[in-house]
């Protein structure tokens, strides 16, 4: 049977440890995979209602929103490390920074516009998760400018509201496919892949999409 190009619309927040699992997880299907796919970001957030502009440590912050005892942040926070290792992956999420982060999907969208839209996706949750940074936006820029996204642009973005349109479009579209959590990975328009699955579940799915 022919195999077809294979489109994957990702529905991440670049705070979610596991969305970066994730998207190791799936990368691997994709070194195996005997194929073409086009992979597309698409913005998501944990949580919408955190205040812009506040910064707060992860575990307290995860303390107050869950209701649970530092030793239990600890615990959770431990495992999720441990399961991050297994795939390469150096979490340092107890000096970690918690933020609203829909000025960090914005500038995922100005990226995405250079061209450098999986390439942001993946320094800024590097830049969270393994590197424990505050993204505020002077890291914003420098990070962008990292990357190859003039200074000037991300600045220029970040003191107005483009892009708005466009990160708010993904959360309408993640509602209608009923997304209430990430990653997921939607491939074709068709078949939906939820959490950071196995890496052979993203393979057979990518199989599967392909096939038609």
């Amino acid at each position: 049977m022919p195999v077809s190009a294979v489109r994957v619309e990702v529905w991440s927040d670049i705070v979610c440890p596991w969305c970066y699992i994730g998207k190791r997880r799936f990368e691997g299907a994709l070194a195996e995979f005997d194929g073409e796919v086009e992979v597309e970001w698409r913005s998501f957030q944990l949580d919408p209602n955190a205040p812009v502009g506040r910064f707060l440590p992860t575990p307290e912050h995860l303390s107050a929103k869950m209701g649970a005892s530092r030793e239990q942040v600890e615990g959770m926070m431990g495992q999720v490390t441990a399961v991050a290792a297994e795939v390469g992956l150096e979490y340092d999420l107890m000096n970690s920074v918690s933020l609203n982060t829909f000025d960090a999907h914005r500038v995922l969208h100005l990226a995405k516009s250079h061209g450098l839209g999986t390439v942001a996706h993946e320094r800024l949750m590097r830049a969270n998760l393994v590197e424990a940074r505050t993204l505020d936006t002077p890291t914003l820029v420098e990070l962008a400018a990292g990357i190859g996204v003039p200074a000037q642009e991300t600045e220029r973005v970040l003191a107005g509201d483009e892009y708005a349109h466009e990160v708010r479009e993904d959360f309408s579209q993640a509602r209608r496919y009923g997304v209430s959590g990430v990653p997921f990975f939607v491939l074709n328009s068709a078949y939906g892949v939820s959490g950071a699955q196995p890496t052979e579940v993203f393979a057979q799915a990518l199989r599967q999409a392909a096939q038609g």
